[in-house]
């Protein structure tokens, strides 16, 4: 019966509260502790992330009835509030963009290449990484540190006590959550910039929709369809994994409740632009 009542090989990993020796660690010069430091923290995230992938494929977890419903409640929390709110502002922005690129591709008579700026401005680089900043801000953050609470506060070590796995009922839903909504903040807004596309390009017509297809294909071959996965995949997970395990290490004693979401905000943020980085060069080198 996981995640309760029985032991799990999927437990709360212990290693995540263990340290260097402190007086090893204190001899060693700062440019060498910052480097190792983060690679502890990557250390950290990926095999959080593998124990959640394990987790997600027994069939024992998805029988629990309480992890069903924990996980139906967190994606409808992390999608169902934001969901207005992105999609207005994806529009806005869409509309924008759309005008400015329209405009001057027509003043200097590129209005051939308009709609491919437009779609891979918008569709390949933009969207995506909008996505998973809006939930990581409006979600995963905040889970977080509810987690780092519930930590902190010692829920989680009476979850255990009473024979349940904290993984399955904590920290599972609240992983699978934040890639769903990434996910699909992401396809949502990408078909959203797709019509304002056409609709910018063509108008309220359908005449022209054999081109637009033919365009927008020509863009989407199947290295920049790959690309694209993998970097909304990627940044699905480090927006559902980066704060989990910052939440599951332990803290200083000082550490609030603000300071604990910026930390966990920047290195999310430096992580995304890595990814991009590496989706821009894959694209276009």
């Amino acid at each position: 019966m996981l995640p309760c009542n029985t032991a799990s090989a999927c437990s709360m990993p212990t290693f995540l509260s263990t340290a260097w020796p402190s007086l090893l660690w204190a001899r060693l010069p700062r440019f060498v502790r910052a480097p190792l430091h983060a690679l502890m923290g990557a250390w950290r995230v990926l095999m959080l992330g593998a124990q959640l992938v394990v987790l997600a494929t027994m069939p024992a977890v998805w029988r629990s009835a309480r992890v069903r419903q924990a996980v139906l409640r967190h994606i409808y929390l992390a999608a169902g509030p934001v969901l207005p709110g992105f999609t207005a502002l994806m529009l806005l922005l869409s509309i924008v963009l759309i005008h400015i690129v329209m405009v001057t591709a027509y003043s200097y008579g590129l209005a051939t290449y308009a709609i491919d700026t437009v779609v891979r401005v918008l569709v390949l680089e933009i969207l995506p990484l909008a996505a998973a900043l809006f939930v990581a801000v409006n979600y995963s953050v905040p889970e977080g540190n509810a987690l780092f609470r519930l930590r902190r506060d010692g829920a989680i070590q009476r979850m255990r006590d009473a024979g349940c796995e904290p993984l399955a009922l904590l920290v599972l839903p609240r992983a699978a959550a934040a890639a769903f909504a990434v996910a699909l903040l992401a396809m949502l807004s990408a078909l959203l910039a797709l019509v304002l596309a056409y609709v910018g390009v063509r108008g309220f017509t359908l005449t022209g929709l054999r081109s637009f297809n033919h365009a927008v294909g020509q863009i989407f071959s199947r290295p920049v369809v790959l690309i694209l996965i993998a970097k909304t995949l990627a940044f699905a997970f480090a927006t559902a994994l980066m704060p989990l395990a910052q939440a599951l290490r332990d803290a200083p004693a000082r550490a609030s409740r603000t300071s604990l979401e910026l930390r966990g905000l920047i290195h999310m943020a430096t992580l995304m632009l890595l990814i991009e980085i590496a989706a821009l060069v894959s694209n276009y080198y």
